[in-house]
């Protein structure tokens, strides 16, 4: 909350009898300043206009995808920041809109994804508004084969730094998908600057499925299922631990052992 939005509340909510001089001058500057704050201009006609282009690419079964991309690039995602309100979530409902075109496979079974790619890609870098998007498109039955999709999506979520999404990111981790639990745990680094209660949550969380993993090797190293999940998430556990903690451990062990020494310590930003 901005100094001067407190100090309208604060003026708004006082008696009649502290109205006084000084008060009254506080208020007009205060109105002043805000009406010279000229909010971003919504429902502008170039934003429906880009937007009718992605449907007109979008919807021609894959022959005007590279046109349908530009526009998203070019136009919806570099000006997004300067978009009001209302055409912000135009623009998400507009790529949530892409994600249910068909596209058809080749002959050796993959996908022409490309579209959905940089929809997911530009979700990315449009939270919070786009959170909601890329929660209904991760695991949906429609894209779940599409592994390369999943983690862009992922890591969009992450990007969005909303919490619903850490809080989903979460349960993502223990997925079937060796890549999918890799983009998770990767993609919840990038909550490292939120409250320490909540960098500890999401800490133990990485830490508790890469260390069973961990044991499974171990324990087994003939066990090729947990080999390859375990392979898969080491990496970006290891990352995503220096991340949130602010500290920096070579192994999953080490990792371990100052978990159980700092677990109830000050940590800091990261």
């Amino acid at each position: 909350m901005s100094k001067l939005f407190t100090s309208l509340v604060l003026l708004a909510l006082a008696p009649a009898a502290f109205a006084t001089p000084v008060a009254s001058t506080v208020a007009a500057v205060a109105a002043g300043s805000l009406a010279a704050q000229d909010p971003k201009p919504d429902e502008r006609a170039d934003v429906k206009e880009w937007i009718a282009k992605l449907h007109l690419h979008s919807g021609k079964r894959g022959k005007e995808d590279q046109e349908a991309i530009k526009v998203i690039d070019e136009n919806l995602l570099k000006e997004f920041e300067s978009f009001g309100p209302k055409d912000r979530a135009a623009v998400v409902k507009a790529l949530d809109k892409v994600f249910t075109e068909k596209r058809q496979e080749d002959q050796d079974g993959v996908r022409q994804n490309s579209l959905y790619i940089a929809a997911a890609v530009a979700l990315g870098r449009m939270g919070p508004e786009s959170a909601p998007v890329l929660m209904n498109w991760i695991g949906h039955k429609s894209h779940k084969k599409d592994v390369i999709l999943q983690r862009k999506l992922i890591e969009s979520l992450g990007r969005t730094k909303v919490e619903a999404g850490r809080v989903a990111l979460i349960k993502l981790i223990t997925d079937d998908e060796p890549q999918v639990q890799a983009a998770t745990i990767q993609a919840l680094g990038e909550f490292e600057e939120i409250e320490l209660k909540l960098r500890k949550e999401t800490f133990e969380a990485v830490l508790k499925h890469a260390m069973g993993l961990y044991g499974q090797v171990q324990s087994n190293q003939q066990d090729v299922i947990a080999r390859e999940r375990y392979d898969a998430v080491v990496g970006p556990a290891i990352t995503t631990l220096k991340r949130l903690s602010g500290h920096e451990e070579s192994d999953l062990e080490a990792w371990q052992r100052w978990w159980n020494k700092n677990k109830k310590a000050e940590w800091g930003k990261s």
